[in-house]
């Protein structure tokens, strides 16, 4: 046989083992992601804390080794659990406001965005608060994971009010690390009132809270 032939010959054999392989890979990684997407869930009710490969095993009818497999420790599956929480948040918050032009616009867009998934979350929580609670003061993965994601969205608010400002939406003397700043306390005093309170009208009352911030400075903007 020439060596072109057994070459073919291989070829030939090793294919659909090839694609089996490709099939059963694609198929794991869309358990896994099925498996997050349910950890997610529950972990916005009980907590990053709660969640735990035997307590997810129960929630997905699941035995512990076949989750176990997929992740292989507990601070993987929590870590799992920040990292797809915050693709989320970026897609659905910051993304979006992408499409708006540079400046005010665009600070507006990331404020309304939140707010949006704020009164979502109202019903469900928010992991990025829930696990600060949780992980203040606990070093290791998890809490590093946490701290990158929430310091990474700050970072891209804090990018946005310096556009504005160069931008000449605010004036040049404005603080943007002070704009920054009591832009995110309105997020947790409202997460605060809504879902731990219960107080009705707080959406609005964030709402009022940033125009007031930017009327401050001397911006002209009506309430969102």
């Amino acid at each position: 046989m020439s060596l072109a032939s057994l070459s073919a010959k291989l070829i030939r054999k090793t294919q659909p083992s090839a694609a089996r392989s490709g099939r059963a890979l694609q198929k794991g990684q869309q358990t896994k992601m099925a498996i997050v997407d349910a950890a997610l869930g529950l972990a916005t009710q009980i907590g990053l804390e709660g969640l735990s490969i035997g307590a997810l095993a129960e929630a997905t009818h699941m035995s512990k080794s076949g989750v176990f497999a997929h992740f292989g420790s507990r601070d993987e599956l929590q870590i799992s659990v920040v990292h797809e929480y915050f693709h989320r948040f970026e897609r659905d918050v910051f993304s979006v406001a992408l499409r708006e032009p540079r400046g005010l616009p665009r600070l507006q867009a990331l404020f309304s965005n939140w707010m949006k998934l704020v009164a979502v979350e109202i019903q469900s929580g928010c992991i990025f608060i829930s696990g600060a609670v949780d992980f203040d003061d606990r070093p290791g993965p998890v809490r590093d994971a946490l701290v990158s994601s929430v310091q990474t969205w700050l970072n891209a608010l804090l990018r946005a009010v310096v556009l504005a400002k160069e931008c000449g939406h605010l004036p040049p003397d404005a603080d943007e690390n002070q704009i920054a700043f009591e832009i995110h306390g309105l997020i947790l005093a409202l997460h605060y009132e809504a879902r731990f309170l219960q107080k009705p009208g707080s959406i609005e009352r964030a709402n009022t809270g940033f125009a007031h911030i930017l009327a401050r400075y001397g911006v002209r903007v009506p309430s969102l």
